[in-house]
């Protein structure tokens, strides 16, 4: 069986290699591609950037899990990081084009099925990473060997930049060959924050010299923000530019987007879709939540995904919620009841009151506006931008903040 895993993983990056050098004429080379991987943040962190070197007058690329754009020219996407033949054809129309810089996601399964071979990268992004994709990776180490693997391949004249307040990253930078930065809040780094505020208006960071103000919400934007910043650094960017752009620019489209109801409810979509981002959202909503208010939480878990993590999230939605309301979220091929009934599974007998099941997610939704008074929060989570739910290999039209809005 491994010999069999090892022929087809030489096959899938000798086709990589040929699209990129033949097919296509090594498009990479004619660009600045930096790559953002992580287990939450890549989104943020590439979108940001994308946008912060667009405002600076760049023409720019960005390739992601939410869309792709040529400049302005936006693409549906349908995997993070696209198989070899479609990337290589977006990267050579973004030559064409006239883009300098690309930002890109990189996740586990591209990097795994070599879909990035032959890419020339000038730097990488480390975000974090926590549990997420074992049920492709089997283990926490396979999935970290996997990120690493990026970075092990960068060139030495390139950047790697790292978080290093996260338990993987000084050991992901560990022994390669392009120049090592490390950015955090906690630990010594070469950019270092300090969190001036953090409220519902948004967020101010102190990194050296400089005051960076954002509308973007919650610690775990700190990170984002500055990373963001560090690689604007590291490409030379005007800081003074990047400092005035940052006070304004929008979070990317289901990443804590939110509105407040005529009746005063407060209503929040987020993407949170792995353990870690769900209890960073629902911490986020503890702090600034005020007295007498509740926490209302619309959650699921994928189907035909990693099953060791739904009675986590489970445990950690309804610990940070006051009332959870458990639903579908693109169950697939699975048994949604299954899905659920795995959620609850370490929920003690006082956890479980507080818990409504609802497999349809627009019921679910419906109840938690029933649910709500003035003054209440209700965050759906785990669905973010997406605009359909995966049933039995179909895909229905669903988009939570719709739902959320029309109710």
């Amino acid at each position: 069986m491994k010999k069999i895993v090892k022929k087809l993983k030489i096959k899938r990056r000798a086709i990589a290699t040929l699209a990129a050098l033949h097919f296509y004429g090594d498009p990479s080379a004619k660009l600045k591609i930096i790559g953002v991987t992580g287990t939450n943040g890549k989104t943020t962190t590439a979108t940001l950037l994308y946008k912060i070197a667009t405002s600076l007058g760049y023409k720019t690329g960005l390739i992601g899990t939410v869309e792709n754009i040529i400049i302005n020219d936006r693409r549906p996407t349908i995997n993070t990081t696209p198989g070899p033949m479609v990337l290589n054809k977006l990267l050579k129309e973004m030559a064409e084009k006239g883009c300098e810089y690309v930002f890109m996601e990189v996740s586990s399964h591209g990097i795994d099925q070599k879909r990035i071979a032959g890419i020339n990268f000038v730097g990488g992004i480390f975000t974090n990473l926590t549990q997420d994709h074992l049920d492709y990776h089997k283990s926490m180490e396979n999935y970290f060997l996997t990120k690493k693997k990026f970075f092990q391949n960068l060139p030495k004249d390139s950047f790697a930049l790292s978080n290093a307040d996260d338990e993987y990253g000084e050991e992901i930078l560990k022994d390669i060959k392009a120049k090592k930065y490390f950015y955090g809040i906690n630990k010594q780094a070469d950019f270092k924050a300090e969190i001036k505020k953090l409220d519902f208006d948004g967020i101010e960071l102190q990194i050296g010299d400089n005051l960076i103000k954002s509308k973007l919400l919650g610690k775990f934007n700190s990170y984002n923000l500055l990373a963001i910043f560090s690689t604007a650094n590291l490409l030379g960017f005007d800081i003074e530019k990047v400092k005035k752009i940052l006070e304004t620019i929008e979070p990317p489209k289901g990443r804590f987007d939110y509105f407040v109801s005529k009746g005063g409810v407060l209503g929040i979509i987020d993407f949170a879709h792995t353990p870690d981002a769900l209890e960073k959202v629902l911490n986020t909503i503890r702090e600034f939540k005020t007295n007498g208010s509740r926490i209302i939480t619309v959650f699921g878990c994928g189907g035909d995904r990693d099953p060791l993590k739904r009675r986590i999230m489970g445990k950690i939605g309804v610990e940070l919620s006051d009332v959870a309301i458990l639903t579908s979220d693109n169950p697939r091929s699975e048994d949604p009841e299954k899905i659920i009934a795995e959620m609850k599974t370490d929920l003690s007998i006082n956890e479980l009151k507080k818990v409504k099941v609802f497999t349809d997610r627009s019921l679910a939704i419906v109840e938690a506006v029933k649910e709500a008074k003035m003054g209440d929060i209700i965050l759906c989570a785990g669905k973010g931008h997406e605009s359909y739910q995966d049933i039995k290999g179909i895909k229905h039209h669903f988009n939570d903040m719709e739902e959320l809005k029309k109710y």
